[in-house]
C-alpha cells in the first residue's frame, strides 16, 4: 500500500473516530437529565410517557424515583417494570372536582413511585411509564417535577424555567410535556377497544395488560385454529365409492 494511501486511511479513521466521540458525548449530555417524552401531545388524548432515568447522584446508584403529577392531572397509570416496586400515592382534594364524564373526585393521585428491586448502576439507564390523560390546554407545558433517591444523596428534578431564561441554564429541569392542538377527529378512550396501546398500559399488579393480551392471543388463536381447519377440509382426497357390482 502506498504512503499516501496509508495516510488517507488514517485521516478517514480519524475523523470517524472523532465524530462518533462528539456523538457519543451529545448523547451523554442529552441523558444527563430526567426527561419525559410522550408518544402523543395532543389536548385530551391519552399518551403514554416514558421518564428516561439517567445515572444516579454523581457515582450512587439509584433507588427511589417519585414522579409529583402537575395539577392539571388527576390520575395516571403507572406501567409494570420488572426492575421496580411502584406506588401511587393520593392527596385530598382542598374541594371537590368534577370531571368531563359528569363524576365528582375528592382525591387524586399525586405522586406515583418507583422504588428500585436492585440499585440502578450509576453507569445504566432505565425507562419508567406512565399513561396519563392529558388536559384540555393546548399551548400549555405541565411539569413532572421528580425525586430522584440514590444511596447516596438525591437530585430533585424540579427547576422551572422563568420568563426569559434557557431552559439548558437550569441544573436540575423538571420533566416537562407541551400540550398541542387536540386531534381533529378527538381521542376518546373505548373501554371495548383492543389495541396494543392498551395492553401496554396497565395496573399496578399488571393484570389488566395480562388480560388484554391473553384476549388478544385468544382471538388470533381461535382465527389461526379456523383457518387450519377449513384448510385441512379442502385438501383432503375424495373417498372412491366401493363398485357393489
Amino acid at each position: 500500500m502506498k504512503t499516501s494511501s496509508i495516510r488517507r486511511t488514517l485521516s478517514a479513521t480519524a475523523v470517524a473516530g472523532g465524530t462518533a466521540a462528539l456523538m457519543m458525548a451529545g448523547l451523554a449530555g442529552a441523558s444527563a437529565h430526567v426527561s419525559a417524552d410522550p408518544n402523543k401531545t395532543a389536548a385530551n388524548s391519552y399518551a403514554l410517557v416514558t421518564f428516561g432515568i439517567p445515572h444516579g447522584c454523581d457515582t450512587s446508584p439509584t433507588t427511589k424515583v417519585t414522579i409529583n403529577l402537575p395539577q392539571e392531572l388527576t390520575d395516571a397509570q403507572p406501567t409494570v417494570n420488572p426492575n421496580w416496586s411502584v406506588e401511587k400515592v393520593s392527596e385530598t382534594l382542598a374541594e371537590p372536582k368534577k370531571l368531563d364524564d359528569g363524576t365528582t373526585i375528592t382525591k387524586r393521585t399525586s405522586q406515583i413511585v418507583y422504588t428500585a428491586k436492585t440499585p440502578l448502576d450509576p453507569h445504566l439507564r432505565d425507562a419508567l411509564v406512565l399513561s396519563v390523560k392529558l388536559p384540555d390546554a393546548a399551548g400549555k407545558t405541565i411539569y413532572f417535577p421528580t425525586l430522584q433517591t440514590c444511596e447516596l444523596g438525591q437530585t430533585d428534578w424540579s427547576e422551572i424555567a422563568k420568563e426569559g431564561q434557557d431552559e439548558h441554564e437550569l441544573k436540575a429541569p423538571a420533566p416537562s410535556v407541551t400540550i398541542t392542538a387536540a386531534d381533529a377527529a378527538g381521542d376518546h378512550h373505548a373501554a371495548t377497544a383492543v389495541s396494543t396501546e392498551q395492553a401496554s398500559v396497565v395496573t399496578e399488579d399488571g393484570s389488566q395488560a395480562r388480560s388484554w393480551a391473553g384476549l388478544i392471543a385468544g382471538i388470533a388463536g381461535l382465527g389461526l385454529g379456523g383457518a387450519a381447519f377449513f384448510r385441512s377440509r379442502s385438501a383432503k382426497p375424495a373417498v372412491a365409492k366401493a363398485d357393489t357390482k
